[in-house]
């Protein structure tokens, strides 16, 4: 299709209940492309990001945006990899549990993909980069560095700073598929959530999971339910860490970055368990065992 006048989509979202309108497949990828390519003014694409939030967003529109952030992307893939989709707004309350789950796989064949970039709104945690450089990542995890996978879109976050809330990028750039891996997860805080996170996400993988992570992100720190998308169908499990013996007591308050990093480089007994439940589900999620109980049992202590 012809590009349109930027202009035009955000009069489709900005102009009242109403007027709004939802956008087809092509207008969202050219809505995409001329966001990443900064053709439309910045006031615009702050206006248009804001207005879309308040629609709110449909499953196409997401679909289309995806297909433009994929034209303008560097894929790498890893072979034999899950990817995990953490949010880019980090962690603020509890510590990752990520290289503690990586050492918890090194003697099984599944690698780890995640992406990082600098904090975007809007929760103001502790960032997957930020981890990354404090912290020699084992070589099972994987990674990728926005600013290198995709200019255009690590380009947009100073803007993204300066309206100060979330918009529908938060949601596309959780599982940006650049390892190409056959196998996601991602984290969600409400059942609603699940057919949505299919619906844009769900062609994209062999099976796609959704979990009540802790802060979003797809790391489980107490009792929660997981759902796997596989060929349409969705399959709901419910997963409770002290069926496991895991007692772990997670935080309710902020965290500074030197506390969450002194967890992981002398992390206590019942963290650790907990991470080896997390490598559970994720082996568990990527075919590599029939149930989360098995791939528990099948993991040693590190």
């Amino acid at each position: 299709m012809n590009k349109m006048n930027f202009h035009t989509y955000v009069k489709a979202v900005g102009t009242g209940p109403k007027s709004n309108r939802d956008l087809s497949f092509k207008e969202s990828e050219d809505m995409m492309r001329q966001i990443l390519e900064q053709e439309a003014y910045p006031e615009e694409i702050a206006a248009f990001l804001t207005g879309w939030r308040l629609k709110p967003e449909t499953i196409t529109e997401f679909q289309g945006a995806l297909a433009a952030c994929d034209k303008a992307s560097n894929f790498q893939k890893i072979e034999n990899s899950i990817e995990l989709g953490y949010p880019f707004d980090g962690k603020a309350k509890n510590p990752y549990l990520l290289p503690l789950i990586a050492k918890s796989l090194e003697k099984s064949d599944l690698r780890l993909a995640v992406y990082g970039d600098d904090i975007i709104p809007a929760k103001e945690g502790i960032t997957l980069k930020q981890l990354h450089e404090a912290i020699n990542f084992p070589r099972n995890l994987h990674y990728f560095d926005r600013a290198s996978y995709s200019p255009a879109m690590h380009k947009l976050s100073e803007m993204r700073k300066r309206i100060g809330l979330r918009t529908g990028l938060n949601t596309i750039e959780k599982l940006p598929g650049i390892s190409q891996s056959k196998y996601a997860v991602t984290g969600v805080f409400h059942k609603p959530y699940v057919k949505k996170y299919v619906g844009i996400f769900g062609e994209r993988y062999k099976r796609l999971a959704l979990i009540q992570g802790n802060e979003g992100t797809p790391e489980l720190f107490g009792k929660g339910r997981l759902w796997i998308a596989e060929n349409g169908e969705i399959e709901e499990f419910h997963v409770d860490p002290e069926k496991f013996d895991i007692h772990y007591e997670k935080s309710w308050e902020r965290i500074t970055p030197q506390e969450s990093f002194k967890q992981l480089q002398a992390p206590s007994n019942e963290f650790k368990k907990l991470a080896r439940l997390n490598a559970a589900i994720f082996l568990f999620i990527a075919d590599k065992s029939s149930s989360i109980e098995k791939a528990y049992e099948s993991l040693t202590d590190f």
